[in-house]
């Protein structure tokens, strides 16, 4: 369940400037590394290749920074239900940025805070920043402001 339920516009509306709170932990496998690898056919050793990645800066695999960002609306779907909707769109993504990596094993959780709220035509546009923690470091994996419009029925 999302930790905040929107039924209607206002409620949307109303929300601006406030924190979603946090999602729960998410694992990153090796197993959804090379899965997200062979996706995109990014197969850069510091992602895939365990034994020369142990040996690399990082001192083990770690996720693709795209990897990481889409986890985002994973994470945005658990910080938000905005139910009542005729649609609604991922628009885009305004500012994103990879402060950290995310080392294979590591425990992951978005934190959402609703940057702004506006009505567009006959829409509502949302700016929702998803701050992908890394359990035990201070930097987080990935920052993003997510775009997204929604049309209530």
């Amino acid at each position: 369940m999302a930790n905040v339920i929107i039924t209607n516009p206002e409620q949307l509306l109303d929300l601006e400037g406030k924190t979603l709170g946090t999602t729960a932990w998410l694992t990153v496998s090796q197993q959804r590394i090379n899965l997200f690898a062979e996706a995109t056919n990014d197969h850069q050793w510091i992602h895939v290749d365990e034994e020369k990645a142990a040996q690399g800066p990082f001192g083990a695999c770690i996720a693709h920074g795209y990897l990481t960002l889409s986890l985002a609306s994973d994470f945005l779907f658990q910080l938000i239900d905005i139910q009542n909707l005729a649609m609604g769109v991922n628009y885009g993504c305004n500012k994103i940025r990879f402060p950290a990596p995310v080392p294979v094993g590591s425990e992951i959780r978005g934190r959402g805070d609703v940057i702004s709220v506006e009505q567009v035509g006959e829409a509502y546009q949302a700016v929702i920043r998803i701050t992908i923690e890394i359990e035990g470091s201070e930097r987080p994996g990935c920052v993003v402001d997510t775009i997204s419009r929604y049309s209530f029925k």
